[in-house]
């Protein structure tokens, strides 16, 4: 699914008007519907709604909704911030459907009384340029401070649809956004998390074709294309149709994680996987996982030396590896003498921080794991940096060395050499628990030894990896979520799919 800018969302809006054709104010009753029968549906309990409508067209689709409300025998009381006379004509045309009654005109955040079960905010749309200052900061701020279920209309009320980097004015803290059909870029960073709450879209009968033919560099990972890009199994396959995986690193006191990452190789499908790690692991590993094959003699306790990488068709290296000056020399030839598919990760990430001259060697095409402090050494980032900058920065990155970086968070993010960025739905906060990078790594090794392109082995193993923790968690819970528990999962993503 593309994600759309304002100024897209705008165009798209447009183009459904003129193409149907349907008036401006139609369209808003259409959006209202979709809103108005998700609040009716989800909270059917709740007697009392407080709508908070500004004069745009945003607060035309909260004047809209509260008569729906109404009619459906609801008690639904608007309040209005701002010159009505001033109001869009979508705004006014909406009004005058309202009893007057049911309206009162705020200006001064204490004129927001009463009791209510659910506040909907309505106030900005995605139209909105600069921070929410003043009178609406004052009424945001009463608004955040209610014992109330808080719904936000299309985008909460002071949050910027794409980058919010210089956004110092006062945002609503929804618990639920009705996003109507496309989800705002903004709503995948973490400083976002505590204003979107729960997003939900609602499809308001948008053109597709219009939306089929805007250039988008961002994308939400859809259920629907996960099945069909999955390759069923061929009935006369072997172990080499699905190809021969190589795993590096491991270290004294840190073999629990290439055990971790070689069996989720294996449950994703690699038709042969070998571990290549220290001396000091080989027990562990033979013992913990015997449908992995071993190579040792890289050292004692730590990798020294490179295996042999010839005739291999990926190779994951970094889980457990540690940083010393061994284990970068290794990571140095590596990235100069293999031709195969590589996935970078852990250890591996932090030594490439170190030697930043190294990312000129990365082979095309390679793919890089890290988490968000991983990603910020790497980057060279300032402390506390901003989602969107970070984005920014992942984008640069992998065009600049034409690699893909998969970087984990609530919506791991994947970017593209063509600056093409896909972002994740799955996965829970049970999963931020050490190993499920780990988990990851496997995955992704196991997609491209069995030939899938690199882009799609990062978007179907990012996927996969946050089915089988969502799976995971419903059984066993968040909390007592652990990374070997993802893997145990497995299975059940696949079979969640259709496989």
């Amino acid at each position: 699914m593309k994600i759309l800018s304002a100024q897209q969302i705008r165009e798209a809006d447009k183009a459904t008007i003129d193409k149907e054709p349907i008036a401006s104010v139609d369209l808003m009753e259409r959006a209202a519907t979709a809103c108005a029968d998700w609040l009716l549906e989800c909270f059917a309990a709740e007697e009392r709604f407080a709508v908070v409508c500004g004069t745009g067209n945003n607060g035309g689709d909260g004047l809209a909704i509260a008569r729906m409300l109404i009619a459906a025998g609801k008690q639904a009381h608007v309040f209005v911030v701002g010159d009505t006379t001033k109001g869009t004509p979508d705004f006014i045309a909406n009004l005058h459907k309202l009893d007057k009654s049911t309206i009162t005109t705020i200006t001064e955040p204490e004129g927001l009384v009463g009791d209510f079960d659910v506040l909907i905010d309505a106030l900005f749309g995605t139209g909105l340029n600069k921070p929410a200052k003043g009178l609406y900061a004052d009424v945001i701020t009463t608004l955040n401070n209610y014992d109330a279920i808080r719904v936000a209309i299309d985008i909460p009320s002071g949050l910027f649809a794409d980058d919010n980097a210089d956004n110092d004015g006062q945002v609503f803290k929804a618990d639920y956004t009705l996003t109507f059909e496309q989800p705002k870029l903004a709503f995948f960073f973490a400083e976002s998390a505590p204003y979107v709450g729960q997003f939900i879209g609602l499809p308001i009968g948008l053109d597709k074709e219009f939306i089929a033919s805007i250039q988008s560099y961002n994308y939400l990972i859809e259920e629907e294309e996960i099945t069909q890009l999955i390759v069923p199994r061929d009935r006369f396959a072997h172990k080499g149709t699905y190809g021969h995986a190589l795993l590096i690193g491991g270290s004294k006191g840190k073999v629990g994680a290439m055990v971790l990452s070689a069996k989720a190789c294996i449950h994703t499908g690699a038709g042969l996987t070998t571990v290549a790690l220290p001396d000091c692991g080989y027990t562990i590993l033979q013992t913990a996982l015997p449908e992995a094959m071993c190579e040792t003699g890289i050292g004692e306790n730590n990798v020294e030396t490179l295996p042999n990488v010839d005739n291999y068709n990926a190779i994951g290296m970094g889980p457990g590896l540690g940083t010393g000056d061994e284990q970068a020399q290794v990571l140095k030839k590596l990235l100069n003498y293999t031709n195969a598919n590589l996935v970078i990760d852990a250890d591996a990430i932090n030594i490439l921080a170190d030697n930043p001259t190294w990312l000129h060697f990365l082979p095309a095409n390679c793919i890089l794991t890290p988490h968000p402090g991983e990603f910020d050494r790497l980057a060279n980032m300032p402390k506390n940096v901003m989602g969107f900058e970070r984005y920014k920065k992942q984008r640069e990155l992998s065009a600049k060395y034409n690699c893909y970086i998969v970087l984990k968070g609530s919506f791991t993010s994947i970017s593209c050499p063509d600056g093409t960025v896909f972002f994740n739905p799955t996965g829970n906060p049970g999963m931020a628990t050490g190993g499920s990078g780990d988990v990851l790594t496997g995955i992704i090794t196991s997609l491209l030894a069995q030939r899938y392109k690199p882009r799609l082995a990062a978007i179907i193993g990012v996927y996969l990896h946050g089915l089988a923790g969502d799976l995971a968690a419903e059984q066993l819970s968040q909390q007592a979520l652990s990374a070997g528990n993802i893997i145990e999962y497995l299975p059940n993503a696949f079979k969640f799919l259709g496989q």
